[in-house]
Formats: structure tokens, C-alpha cells, sequence
């Protein structure tokens, strides 16, 4: 089964974006795209939706349209792509959950408009990625230029989650042919002076630390020998704050949607949330296709 690569796409310039990104993610993965527009909605792209009336809403001519000048446009940059368009009777979230059941990719904008409501982060970017069926990449508008030879980097924190998200990143930074950095956030120690006992304890966490970061290494090495791979441990406040810090000279973020301790989780609303919402980069999250 060739898996396509996914995408939301209402007209908005942040699915416009996302889309641009998804057929991206497609030419290097070898894999068709398609398209998807929901049109269960009150307002823009698809037909007016009142609960009260009887009978199926049909597909929109003007949202085929637009689907259709969309993929023209992609295939006219990507030669040799792919792409198919669908409407779909359905709400925005629960559609591209459902899509992401048989995609190998998942592409989500943060922004949009009309009853795919933008695919807007907090409410249906949040959903889809902490629910789907395979990786998805969360792609904001475009503030600056982002580096496409930039590295890859993941957040290690030895979890499982964690050690899905580094094969993920991986294989996305040999795609690439980027380095791919390993990145383990800790606390903050500031430079006042601490207690001997305090102290030791540092030590044996900073030790820990750099096996999490060189047992990562191993195994991405085993499977991509010719893979450049760094090990990047940094000080932060919080998780958060040091992925989002990090990120500024990434191409593409990597976390995954559950960790532990120091780590602070990853979880789809702390820390891999707020990497999603403020990251300078992409952000993929790692999910196993199912």
C-alpha cells in the first residue's frame, strides 16, 4: 500500500503553506499527495450547513476549484508528483484523523479559515496531532525563512516516546541529507554556588544525561552509518523553552507526545504543545503508523 501524505487545505494562506510543505515531505518520501477539504461548515469554501435542514450537503464546485488549482500549482513546481484532491462531508479534526489511518504523513497549517477553521492550533492542529494514526507535521506560517538545509533535531529524554521520535528524526534528516542533533534539555542552574551533596548529585545527573544522548547516537548510527549526528545538551527553564531556543537554526523540530521526568513529558499540551505553537521551525510529531 503506497501511503500518500496528507493535507488540509481550505484556500487559507496557511494551508497554502502547509500544503507547499506536504508536497515537499511527498518527493522525498516517493509517495502520491493528496488533498483533503472538509466541508462541514457554516461559511467559506463548501456549501452552508444548517443542522436543521434535511438531507447531505454536496461537495462545493468553487472548493474543487480551489483544490484543483492548488494541486495544478504543486505539480507545476514538483514535476513528476502525484496529487489527488477529495472533499469530505465531515468535520475538520475527526477528518484528517480519519485520513491519517491510511497516510504515511500527516501536514496540518495553524492558521486557515471557513469550517476547516484553519486547521487552527489549540483546537484542530492540537487534535489531530495528539490523535492521529501516523507522524504529522505542524507547519506555521512562514515569519522568515526557514533554513532547508538546516539540521534535524530531536528531543531525547530516553522515554519511548522519545526513542520513536529520534528514528523518526533520523530518517527524516537522512531524507534530507542534513545532520541530525540530539537535543537533551535540562535545569537551569544559574551561577550561584551550590552544596557539596547538591553538587554530586549534578554530576551523577550530567552523567546520565551524556549515556542518554550517546545510546541515542548508537542506534541512530546503526541504522544510518553515514548520517551526521550531534549531541547538543543544554540549561533551560523548562523543556519547553530550551527545544523552542534550539529550534531557531533547525529545519525541522521532532518531538514526541509523551516522556518522563526532566523532560517534563512531552505531552500534547505542555511541552510538545508549546513546541508546536512556538517553535521557529516545523514541527513533526512522532507518531507509528497504525
Amino acid at each position: 500500500m503506497n501511503r500518500p501524505v496528507v493535507v488540509g487545505v481550505d484556500g487559507s494562506p496557511s494551508s497554502l503553506v502547509a500544503a507547499e510543505h506536504a508536497a515537499r515531505a511527498a518527493v522525498l518520501r516517493s509517495r502520491p499527495l493528496l488533498l483533503v477539504h472538509g466541508y462541514l461548515h457554516p461559511s467559506g469554501y463548501g456549501v452552508p450547513f444548517n443542522p436543521y435542514d434535511l438531507g447531505v450537503p454536496a461537495p462545493s464546485e468553487e472548493a474543487q476549484q480551489m483544490l484543483e488549482r492548488t494541486a495544478a500549482e504543486l505539480t507545476g513546481r514538483w514535476p513528476g508528483l502525484a496529487v489527488e484532491v477529495r472533499q469530505v462531508l465531515g468535520g475538520p479534526g475527526a477528518t484528517m484523523i480519519e485520513e491519517s489511518r491510511r497516510a504515511d504523513l500527516v501536514v496540518v497549517g495553524s492558521r486557515g479559515l471557513g469550517g476547516f477553521t484553519g486547521l487552527l492550533l489549540g483546537s484542530v492542529g492540537t487534535q489531530v496531532a495528539a490523535h492521529a494514526h501516523c507522524p504529522v507535521l505542524v507547519v506555521r506560517p512562514d515569519e522568515q525563512p526557514i533554513p532547508v538545509d538546516g539540521p534535524v533535531m530531536v528531543g531525547v529524554d530516553g522515554s519511548e516516546s522519545s526513542r520513536l521520535a529520534v528514528g523518526l528524526g533520523a530518517d527524516e534528516a537522512a531524507l534530507r541529507d542534513v545532520p541530525l542533533v540530539l537535543v537533551h534539555v535540562g535545569p537551569s542552574d544559574g551561577d550561584r554556588a551550590v552544596p557539596e551533596d547538591i553538587e554530586e548529585s549534578q554530576a551523577a545527573y550530567q552523567a546520565e544525561v551524556v549515556r542518554l544522548l550517546a545510546d541515542a547516537s548508537a542506534v541512530v548510527r546503526a541504522e544510518h552509518p553515514d548520517l551526521v549526528v550531534r549531541e547538543h545538551p543544554v540549561r533551560a527553564t523548562g523543556a519547553a523553552q530550551g527545544l523552542i531556543e534550539a529550534s531557531g537554526t533547525a529545519s525541522l523540530l521532532v518531538v514526541g507526545t509523551r516522556g518522563r521526568a526532566g523532560f517534563a513529558g512531552l505531552l500534547l499540551g505542555s511541552v510538545s504543545q508549546a513546541a508546536i505553537q512556538h517553535a521557529h521551525c516545523p514541527v513533526l510529531v512522532a507518531h507509528p503508523v497504525s
